[in-house]
């Protein structure tokens, strides 16, 4: 039987807006932190998942991204092993990581994400983003919708007799669009409110207040939510994730390894690891198979998680995937979040770190930062935002768009020893 694999250390950078810092020096400051974690050196690592989704297009490093940022820091001469899946690259890094030690070919190895988003020039962050769809198919269809979005704000102007809005095309995210669009089709089959989906933003501002990592760190109101800027309805600015730079990593290792080297006081064992992809034709299924595949792998159920860190890149995100885990029933996330249950202190707290909403969202550093959270959850030692009691704990990290949902999706659950 395969040996389990436990991650022994993990750490993250301050998400944030950094001009000045490129992938290399992300890539390091991380690199230091983690191996300080994990009280190992660079030598004991034997493989390195490198994640990245944006730096070729940013910056032209295309095919050699992990070789480049990780020789620039004294780690080269091993395997390493790029990563690329849109928005779930780190999750998949670390997924990829686990099978290397299930599969007995390592016994300590390092995923590792960094990711630079932020440009002053907000077409070209917008178009990396566009780049984790079918970039034939997408522009047809988002230019029928966003005509449709045009039409509708000159209505509303008319009706108010106000001037019509001026849309900034070049900094408009699809991806906000798409996700209005499931939004809008949530609200008109189950009754989901806008006040619902600012009471998910609203609890993410208010968690990130005591993460010291995440990019932004401010409370905000249900209200405050509500009249802040329309992105696509019927989401608001603070109801989406923010653009910004970072790094995250983690280092798992063997049982064998964790026995002979590790400090077992420190280690956390994953319990289950699922990759999967989304499918072109009908709803959208992705998590709800993910999930199952998860809880069947580690033996346990919804019921069984404590802490949760979801993918919510928009505030609907984390509703929908908040049923797609099994949760509430399928149309209730909105009530369900509204009710507290997802609150910190609430039945099953979601995204105590603030979520990508607040924490951030530097997509090849976002799920493994998922991974530093719950980790900190389950040591006990997240401060003001702990979730009291946390022995299991879950991520869901999704990438991009195939169809009508995520074009990949990583599951973990995290057990506490």
């Amino acid at each position: 039987m395969a040996e389990d694999v436990y991650v022994i250390g993990t750490a993250m950078t301050k998400f944030g807006k950094y001009l000045d810092k490129g992938v290399k020096v992300l890539t390091g400051e991380v690199l230091e932190l983690v191996l300080k974690d994990s009280g190992l050196e660079r030598r004991d690592i034997e493989a390195a998942w490198f994640s990245n989704s944006g730096w070729g297009y940013h910056s032209f490093q295309h095919a050699v991204r992990g070789q480049v940022a990780l020789s620039a820091n004294g780690l080269d001469g091993l395997q390493i092993v790029n990563v690329e899946n849109a928005c779930a690259s780190g999750s998949t890094a670390l997924h990829s990581a686990w099978t290397s030690i299930k599969a007995g070919i390592y016994d300590c190895v390092l995923a590792i994400g960094a990711e630079k988003m932020y440009d002053n020039d907000k077409a070209k962050t917008m178009m990396m983003f566009m780049s984790g769809s079918d970039v034939e198919e997408l522009p047809n269809f988002m230019a029928k919708f966003q005509e449709e979005e045009r039409q509708r704000k000159e209505k509303e102007a008319r009706e108010k007799g106000l001037e019509p809005p001026k849309v900034d095309a070049a900094g408009h995210s699809a991806f906000m669009d798409l996700y209005s669009i499931g939004a809008r089709m949530h609200m008109e089959k189950y009754g989901t409110t806008q006040r619902q989906l600012a009471c998910i933003a609203a609890k993410a501002h208010n968690n990130s207040m005591h993460n010291p990592f995440a990019q932004y760190i401010f409370p905000m109101t249900v209200e405050e939510v509500l009249l802040d800027r329309e992105v696509s309805y019927p989401l608001t600015r603070a109801m989406c994730a923010p653009v910004g730079d970072g790094a995250a990593a983690v280092v798992l290792c063997s049982e064998k390894f964790l026995k002979q080297r590790a400090s077992s006081g420190k280690a956390i064992r994953i319990r289950a690891s699922v990759l999967r992809s989304g499918t072109k034709e009908g709803e959208s299924d992705i998590c709800a198979r993910a999930s199952k595949a998860a809880y069947e792998m580690a033996s346990l159920g919804p019921k069984d998680i404590d802490v949760v860190e979801v993918h919510d890149a928009t505030a609907f995100g984390e509703l929908y995937q908040t049923e797609q885990m099994g949760f509430c029933p399928i149309g209730e996330g909105g009530p369900f979040a509204e009710s507290g249950a997802t609150a910190i202190g609430g039945r099953i707290p979601i995204n105590p770190s603030g979520g990508l909403i607040a924490r951030g969202h530097p997509v090849g550093a976002s799920g493994l930062a998922q991974i530093f959270e719950l980790v900190t959850q389950l040591h006990g030692k997240a401060g003001s935002r702990q979730v009291q009691g946390a022995r299991i704990a879950m991520a869901e990290n999704g990438g991009g768009f195939l169809g009508r949902g995520e074009a990949a999706m990583a599951i973990h659950i995290l057990e506490g020893i």
